[in-house]
Order: structure tokens, then C-alpha cells, then sequence
């Protein structure tokens, strides 16, 4: 696993890049399948240095509750226009049903 920052970063964009279209994952779940259980602030890190790669679906990664906390990175509303493409309902800057959107790495990759 690895320890330098940029290191950790292409970690985290390689998770990323595996979640489903249609589906989200949380910053905690993968900071847990990287084995860095309490780095959910790491993986945000990670998100807001990314959003110029578009190789990196980092629409798909939102909070625990399934709140698009990230947003603000994308300009104007296109997160939210960007998971609705892909079929999700956003209200109120939430995902509609999260849990059933959501993909736990450490579940669906191991």
C-alpha cells in the first residue's frame, strides 16, 4: 500500500475509476478498502486535486449520507447534472434512495 501523498492519491483515483456508472460511493468506504479506516478527509484531499482528469469519475464519490459535499469543485450544478445522467434523483443536494446506489468497495472488490 502506499505511504507518500501522491501515492495514496492514485490509490484513491484507481478506486474511483472503479465504481459503476449509476452507482456512488462514499469518501469513509474508500479510505476503509485502502486501509486507512479513519482517512475519509485523505480521500477528499484526493477528490479536490482530481476534478482536472476526466479519467476520474469523481462525480461519483459524495458523503456518508449520501450528500453531494463536493459539489463546489465541479461549478455550478454539474455534479448533480452528471449523476442524474446516470440515472440517480438528487433533492435538496442529496442522493434519492443513497443506500441503494451505494457501492462499497470493500464488499463488491473483495
Amino acid at each position: 500500500m502506499a505511504t507518500d501523498k501522491s501515492s495514496i492519491f492514485e490509490d484513491v483515483y484507481a478506486v474511483v475509476r472503479l465504481i459503476p456508472q449509476g452507482r456512488v460511493t462514499s469518501y469513509g468506504a474508500i479510505a476503509q478498502f485502502l486501509g486507512k479506516k479513519s482517512g475519509a478527509r485523505l480521500v477528499g484531499w484526493a477528490m479536490n486535486a482530481c476534478h482536472a482528469d476526466p479519467s476520474i469519475p469523481a462525480h461519483r464519490v459524495v458523503n456518508s449520507t449520501g450528500m453531494l459535499t463536493g459539489k463546489g469543485f465541479f461549478g455550478g450544478n454539474l455534479m448533480q447534472e452528471l449523476l442524474e445522467a446516470e440515472g440517480l434523483v438528487i433533492k435538496n443536494d442529496k442522493i434519492v434512495d443513497f443506500k441503494k446506489h451505494l457501492w462499497v468497495p470493500s464488499e463488491e472488490l473483495l
